[in-house]
């Protein structure tokens, strides 16, 4: 226990003592979750390990000693929206068929002869009737308000937003994140009264965002209030309104800009001035919520700041995301990788929890995970899960109250500590899924039989546990141990199948388009007709070599609409080379995937590859088959 500890645990007991003869604390807590977003487990100064960042974050980092600091905290996925849907929802994303940012469209490979394998399909958004975490305090009498991204949906702006999802306040404005015109290097901020993005008397420009935050906390710290607070920083694009700021830190590291190409940072590590600058302007913002609620007195509980009946959760979607061809962003080491990957830099993100009842200054080495919110939220507040509502995550209230180092002291639902996460993520690139058991950690790559410097499996030992206390041995991910204990390989992998198995978890598909095709790739049947009678679609295929052995309809109920969105659901082989499924109400558009013995994936119709939809940006109905039973309603064309 440190000094620090001891010193905030006298202080609250001596509060509860002169406090004693005034009103009771209110029964319902205050909850403010603070989702920011792509911020690395390195970004933040406090969790400096080797080399230390140049990134200053005073607010960020006296946060963490009111309150405990995990060190290994993740994310529910490496990328953003499965990230917010599973902390939202409480479900994890391989079981809510939620994997990647977007979604909603036909599987098909990102290019159409260069990628081996694509991804399966996956859902464009949280369900409409998801009883989210939003809606469960609502229902407790609770405020709930939104501010800032949203990325529940196919796009920003499409169904179902934050008000579909239980939030009674949204608001979802970019504020100083909007892009900066021609270039990052001009259209500064001034100090002018008609910029609408005035600096302020610290240097820093007026950000809508976080106004928005601390306007809904004024306008309901009368009533138990909910705010979910989702930064858009420090997504790209990558930039500060603060000539200042930037001028601060291009000093600070020995850098400038390029004149002649502004948008471009080639320096490697954590030396992007621009980034640098977000990072900071990003803790500025924060500390203007944590100095409302030190300052503000409850009208619930007179004579308290608001700050001493809420709970407040920091953390990030992901991991840090460390650039990409034209721009180096951060770095995420020694983790490996970052954003848009299963290892460590991915899905390990920066973690501060703060609360009535929660010690001061501590910090933990237990393994915790953002699916674990949504319950631990419900314990604090009182309330209990919905009736067969499906929760993923682990409550965390016994572990914060009593001892936050002691990982026994996080059950599963058989009542036997927690020692074991998984991640799936078959999409994009990386094409993988992991399981974290105790100290090691096993990686599954779905494209190592195409990809010559990926192994079919990877076993990593990150720490070792002695008496209890972790010590780090290769969070770096740099020695696989596969070869060496094969027994520990099969086991975990054995019960990552398991676990996906139960979750019903999609994996990637070979493409039978790609150059490299080999000799199974031209076994692939082909579909040789289809009909329609009502809702009922029959087709017939034809074998090459390869057995058919499951196929999936895909449809939409909006083909060519703005916010297009495609949906899945089995097909029945019916023997004889045929396949059968009936379209569900509402059906425009549909498409039949037939995947065979190898796992290669057949659509019909063809559907072009990724990269010929963002050059077009044509909608996926135009190359699908149209049903008989839907009647275009929109006006027709004047002449």
């Amino acid at each position: 226990m440190t000094k620090l500890f001891i010193y905030c645990a006298a202080l609250f007991s001596l509060s509860l003592v002169t406090t004693a003869a005034a009103d009771e604390r209110p029964a319902k807590p205050n909850i403010v979750l603070i989702l920011t977003d792509d911020l690395g487990w390195q970004d933040v100064k406090c969790y400096d390990v080797d080399e230390p960042s140049p990134m200053e974050t005073p607010n960020i980092d006296a946060l963490a000693k009111r309150g405990v600091m995990f060190w290994q905290a993740y994310a529910p996925a490496p990328t953003c929206a499965p990230s917010r849907c599973a902390i939202m929802s409480g479900v994890h994303p391989a079981r809510a068929q939620k994997t990647h940012v977007v979604g909603g469209n036909p599987p098909r490979p990102h290019h159409k002869t260069a990628h081996p394998m694509m991804p399966p399909w996956y859902s464009g958004r949280m369900p409409a009737d998801e009883f989210t975490l939003a809606k469960a305090l609502k229902n407790e009498g609770y405020a709930t308000g939104h501010a800032g991204k949203w990325h529940m949906a196919i796009q920003h702006n499409a169904f179902p937003n934050a008000k579909d999802q239980g939030f009674s306040w949204s608001r979802s404005s970019r504020g100083a994140r909007s892009a900066m015109k021609p270039n990052r290097v001009s259209d500064f901020a001034t100090i002018e009264k008609n910029d609408s993005y005035r600096l302020d008397a610290n240097g820093f420009p007026y950000h809508q965002n976080s106004e928005d935050a601390l306007t809904f906390l004024r306008e309901n710290c009368d009533k138990p209030f909910f705010l979910y607070y989702a930064t858009w920083l420090v997504h790209a694009p990558i930039h500060t309104r603060s000539k200042q700021l930037l001028n601060k830190y291009c000093e600070k590291l020995g850098v400038q800009p390029d004149k002649d190409r502004p948008e471009e940072w080639k320096g490697k590590g954590q030396t992007n001035p621009f980034y640098c600058a977000m990072v900071e302007e990003l803790d500025y913002y924060l500390g203007k919520v944590f100095d409302h609620l030190n300052q503000t007195e409850d009208p619930r509980w007179p004579g308290h700041k608001l700050s001493e009946n809420t709970y407040l959760i920091f953390t990030s979607d992901n991991g840090g995301m460390e650039g990409n061809p034209r721009e180096i962003y951060t770095d995420n080491y020694p983790l490996d990788r970052g954003k848009i990957s299963l290892m460590e830099g991915g899905t390990r993100v920066p973690l501060i929890i703060i609360g009535p009842d929660i010690p001061c200054g501590l910090q933990s080495d237990v393994m915790v995970n953002g699916l674990d919110f949504y319950p631990t939220i419900l314990s604090w507040v009182g309330a209990k899960p919905k009736k067969d509502k499906q929760l993923d995550g682990l409550d965390l209230s016994n572990l914060l109250k009593k001892d936050p180092t002691n990982a026994s002291l996080v059950l599963d639902r058989n009542g036997k500590p927690r020692d074991t996460m998984v991640w799936h993520f078959p999409n994009s690139v990386a094409l993988e899924s992991t399981i974290r058991i105790g100290d090691y950690k096993l990686v599954r790559n779905y494209n190592h039989a195409r990809d010559p410097r990926a192994e079919p499996l990877e076993l990593y030992r990150l720490y070792r546990t002695d008496n209890g206390r972790q010590i780090r041995v290769d969070i770096e991910e740099s020695q696989n141990l596969v070869d060496s204990l094969p027994n520990r390989v099969q086991a975990m992998n054995k019960r990552l199948f398991k676990i996906l198995e139960e979750m019903n978890a999609s994996y990637p598909y070979h493409n039978p388009t790609f150059r490299g095709i080999g000799r199974k790739g031209k076994l692939v049947p082909t579909v040789t007709s289809h009909e329609q009678i009502g809702r009922r679609v029959n087709f017939v295929f034809k074998e090459h070599g390869a057995k058919v052995v499951r196929a999936n309809l895909i449809y939409s109920n909006n083909g060519n609409a703005k916010h297009e969105e495609w949906f899945r659901r089995s097909a029945k082989l019916t023997g004889e080379n045929s396949v059968s499924a009936e379209l569900p109400q509402g059906t425009t558009h549909y498409i039949i995937n037939l995947i065979d013995e190898n796992n290669f994936l057949v659509s019909y119709p063809d559907i072009p590859g990724g990269n010929h939809f963002n050059k077009t940006k044509e909608t996926f109905a135009k190359y699908a088959i149209k049903s008989l039973t839907y009647r275009d309603k929109s006006p027709a064309p004047r002449k």
